[in-house]
């Protein structure tokens, strides 16, 4: 009999710096994703979205782990 594997998931919001947007600082996206990756979730996507004019209002990134 095939056990059926199980996950969770954790979605990451980080919003650029600046008024109407601007870069994400990436020493924080970094430190938050080797953190992430110490406690065992796996990255399985990342994208902006779009606030308009090629502003970014958030970008989000999706793990998961099983459970």
């Amino acid at each position: 009999m095939t056990m059926q594997r199980r996950f969770e998931y954790h979605t990451l919001f980080l919003e650029p710096g600046g008024w109407i947007g601007g870069k994400v600082d990436k020493e924080t996206f970094d430190a938050e994703l080797a953190r992430l990756g110490a406690d065992g979730w796996e990255l399985v996507s990342c994208f902006d979205t779009n606030q308009g004019h090629g502003a970014t209002r958030l970008v989000i990134a999706v793990f998961k782990r099983e459970v």
